[in-house]
């Protein structure tokens, strides 16, 4: 059995600020630690279930959060960025499994720890086929687009939530409930990868009861940005509308074509607050 994690930061256990997920910040290290943890502890139930490769994605900010030679021996690491597919680089058809490690909520949710979605200083909305998806919805539909079902999500409350409203079946992990954006009660850390341990290994165990997330086309992605100047920069791509002051549309019969394009704007846009 082959399973893929994608690990992100802001919903790690302990995890409630800048501090924790800036590389400049002054709790940065501390918070590597605790993710490098939680993952390590996926990958331990993922093996117990009978998984015999399992490749881990670094899915946060630079990508170079994760800390090698802490991490399980017997996984795989990518780390580093720009990477074409992101914080789902590495997935492909032959993954039985995805699991989403230390994952938040979508940008405007209240008591949701840190929530943004991809890039929060940039957007304030995507919505894909008239549905408003967070990273959890963006990439589990770029897993179900080679076939392959995320069976488990863990973070806050918030994300949670998010998760099984879209994933039939899916095995989520609660860590901690936010108490606003920046604040949260928490597991222990120790407690926090013994659930998530024994939440990887039962979800695997249950592999057939779990659907994909699929985006069916054509693929409308409709991204609304922070500012007009972010969509000056966003609408030079062609192929993309502009359709408000702040937002901008793109179609197409390929949701990885939609996805790239989505990255891709997100990154110019970004260049503005250079």
């Amino acid at each position: 059995m082959k399973v893929y994690i994608s690990a992100d930061l802001e919903g790690i256990a302990g995890v409630t600020h800048a501090e924790h997920t800036m590389r400049d910040g002054k709790e940065h290290e501390r918070a590597r630690v605790l993710m490098t943890e939680e993952v390590n502890a996926a990958i331990s139930g993922a093996i117990e279930a009978g998984a015999t490769e399992i490749v881990v994605n670094d899915s946060h900010g630079t990508m170079r959060n994760i800390i090698p030679e802490r991490l399980h021996k017997d996984a795989y690491l990518i780390s580093g960025t720009p990477k074409p597919l992101s914080m789902m680089e590495g997935i492909d058809d032959s993954f039985d499994a995805a699991m989403f490690i230390g994952y938040h909520a979508a940008c405007g949710t209240q008591n949701a720890v840190l929530d943004h979605t991809y890039a929060g200083r940039v957007v304030s909305a995507a919505i894909i086929n008239g549905m408003e998806l967070g990273e959890t919805g963006i990439n589990a539909a770029v897993a179900g687009y080679f076939g392959v079902p995320v069976v488990m999500v863990s973070g806050d409350t918030a994300v949670a939530s998010q998760a099984r409203d879209l994933i039939p079946g899916v095995v989520t992990v609660v860590v901690k409930q936010g108490i606003g954006r920046y604040a949260a009660r928490s597991l222990h850390p120790e407690k926090a990868q013994a659930v998530i341990k024994e939440a990887a290994r039962k979800a695997l165990g249950s592999l057939g009861s779990v659907g994909c997330f699929r985006v069916r086309p054509p693929v409308c992605l409709e991204l609304h940005m922070n500012n007009t100047g972010m969509a000056d920069i966003a609408e030079l791509i062609p192929g993309v509308e502009r359709i408000a002051p702040r937002a901008i549309r793109f179609v197409s019969e390929d949701y990885l074509t939609v996805f790239k394009a989505m990255r891709a704007a997100i990154t110019l846009a970004g260049e503005t607050l250079q």
